[in-house]
């Protein structure tokens, strides 16, 4: 995808050996290894670890320059061979090309008239690289002993790219070489750019991904020179960290989930041609067809001849696209920051609310999101809020008064506040955190906005402090709706305004839309899109022994896709289907390749 990366040219095949001896490297990766695998730093030390991790990854890097493996040309000279290739394979490639769009770079460009969910893409399977490839290629022997690659099928994807990519008759040359040469991830970020991510929320995901890639690359480092299983692997002469940098790039700004060929199970992918698409507001418009056994896509919009095609990511914050995507998206409609709250068990009244929010399902302590829209707060959030503030009297009400249970449904219901006082207290709350963690920052909104205007900011430190500005105007927003809500519930008490009474022929009225949903028993929204999105493992010793096979890491934060429906679809036509329909299951994974 154009937009995830810059382009470089690729100017050397196999490099030249450097002037260091298998010995010395293989201490300097066993000294990174342990410093990666360490008990984690005190609270406040984690970027003088990431200084010291640096440090000794550079020290690598400049002892393999010349090492990588690469091929001659430009990228963009590659982009025929792509296109024959994906015909040959029987993808459709009739109604588009692939074009260069300046600051999103590469996209597809439309060549005629597309009209909206007109199917305009498929990709078949054969074109797929996956993990069950991985299983079936050189990789296999060492897959099938090596607990990681089995546990993460991220990482088999990044060693499975990495094999492909040395070896030169694999089948997917075409596609690999028209892959950016490196990307705009924060792993390629200098020092001084990542500093401008310091006290933003995003900072310790980028400490945490520099630290388990290196942790990575040097477990892995070890395992191709040393594992019995590694011994037919292209890369014991060339794998370099900057290699695994790219392919992990690579595969964590396009990989996504498929079904497998029996569809049972889900299984990571990444897919040629339609992966050039750039990111736009929208709906998912992207499914897999298991009678074609092919990736499906139709069209956000209408589209006419010479227009860019855009296809939506899914709902993700800009500190995801930075992180894991490597650009910013100016116009992002689901932005947010996290905001950890929970109940104190020091507090008196502790029990009685932990119990209120375990019948409405939500954790007495979780991580909930600030949005960019209006209003900022969830209904989740709403109801959390509420029952943090609510008087031992207003909690007994909620447990044992009249209509108790059926009231729970109305937490999160902006139409039925608990109290006048309940309402100004919540919102005041809200205003006092947001304007506590604006103190958090080390500069202003204002001043960022002077820095983004200097015509020397390099295009990293420009992505950075974009992303911090974001976060601080989500924040004040905030502090804004706060205030305005704390006045306007304020005027309501001090007029004698009455109450809105719930009565429970209100249920019907709760369960007709979004904003009224009743939320006992459900889920939290912000844990399912804030959950710790690092696909981990245990801890790895430097021998990487002890390994838990149960900490097998999910993906998109849950075991199965949104719907298993298509498992069971009985009928499937051989014609497009209506993709306003059909169930979707193409998500921009949020992972960083980690081994935690």
């Amino acid at each position: 995808m154009g937009k995830k990366s810059r382009v470089k040219t690729q100017k050397s095949g196999t490099g030249a050996t450097a002037a260091v001896s298998p010995k010395e490297m293989m201490n300097l990766i066993s000294e990174l290894l342990q410093k990666c695998s360490s008990t984690a730093p005190s609270p406040g030390k984690e970027w003088e670890e990431y200084i010291q991790i640096r440090a000794l990854v550079e020290k690598i890097r400049k002892k393999q320059k010349g090492m990588s493996v690469s091929f001659e040309g430009t990228r963009e000279e590659f982009f025929s061979e792509l296109m024959a290739w994906a015909t040959e394979c029987g993808a459709s490639c009739d109604c588009f090309e692939i074009s260069n769009f300046a600051d999103e770079g590469y996209g597809l460009k439309a060549i005629r008239d597309i009209k909206a969910e007109e199917l305009f893409l498929w990709v078949p399977r054969k074109m797929l690289m996956t993990v069950e490839s991985a299983k079936n290629s050189v990789l296999g022997p060492l897959y099938s002993q090596d607990r990681i690659l089995q546990a993460m099928g991220n990482v088999t994807l990044a060693i499975h790219l990495l094999c492909e990519r040395a070896n030169p008759s694999s089948p997917w040359l075409p596609y690999i070489k028209t892959l950016p040469a490196d990307y705009d991830t924060p792993l390629y970020f200098e020092e001084d750019e990542v500093r401008h991510l310091l006290a933003t929320q995003a900072i310790q995901d980028v400490l945490s991904q520099y630290k388990n890639t290196a942790r990575q690359y040097a477990y892995f480092y070890k395992v191709i020179h040393t594992h019995p299983n590694a011994s037919k692997l292209p890369l014991k002469d060339a794998f370099t960290f900057d290699d695994y940098r790219w392919a992990v790039s690579s595969v964590m700004t396009r990989q996504n989930q498929i079904p497998t060929a029996d569809g049972s199970r889900v299984t990571l992918a990444l897919i040629p041609l339609w992966d050039m698409c750039n990111h736009t507001n929208g709906l998912i418009t992207t499914g897999y067809n298991l009678e074609d056994d092919r990736c499906e896509c139709v069209a956000l919009k209408d589209y006419k001849e010479a227009e860019q095609i855009y296809i939506f990511y899914g709902t993700r914050s800009n500190a995801e696209f930075v992180i894991h995507n490597g650009f910013f998206f100016e116009d992002n409609a689901h932005d947010r920051v996290k905001i950890k709250l929970g109940v104190s068990k020091s507090e008196r009244l502790y029990a009685m609310k932990a119990e209120v929010l375990a019948r409405a399902g939500i954790p007495a302590s979780s991580i909930f999101a600030l949005h960019c829209s209006e209003p900022p707060i969830s209904a989740q959030l709403l109801a959390f809020l509420r029952v943090f503030c609510m008087t031992e009297e207003e909690l007994r009400d909620y447990l044992v008064g009249d209509h108790a249970i059926n009231k729970i449904f109305t937490l999160g219901n902006t139409e039925f506040p608990v109290s006048w006082e309940n309402e100004i207290k919540l919102w005041t709350f809200l205003e006092t955190r947001a304007a506590l963690l604006l103190k958090t920052y080390k500069t202003t909104s204002e001043e960022d906005r002077s820095m983004l205007e200097k015509p020397d900011l390099s295009l990293h430190s420009r992505i950075a402090i974009k992303l911090r500005l974001a976060e601080k105007e989500i924040l004040e927003r905030a502090v804004s709706c706060g205030r305005a809500k704390r006045l306007h519930f304020q005027k309501q008490l001090d007029e004698g305004i009455p109450l809105p009474l719930y009565e429970e022929s209100d249920i019907a009225l709760l369960e007709n839309a979004d904003a009224k949903l009743p939320i006992i028993l459900r889920k939290l929204e912000e844990e399912d899109e804030h959950v710790q999105e690092e696909m981990s493992l245990a801890q790895i010793k430097p021998d990487a022994a002890g390994l838990d096979s149960s900490k097998t890491p999910v993906l998109n934060g849950q075991l199965t896709i949104k719907s298993k429906s298509f498992l069971n679809k009985q009928n499937k036509t051989k014609k497009a289907v209506d993709f306003s329909l059909k169930v979707f299951f193409f998500f921009f994974i949020k992972c960083s390749l980690s081994m935690s």
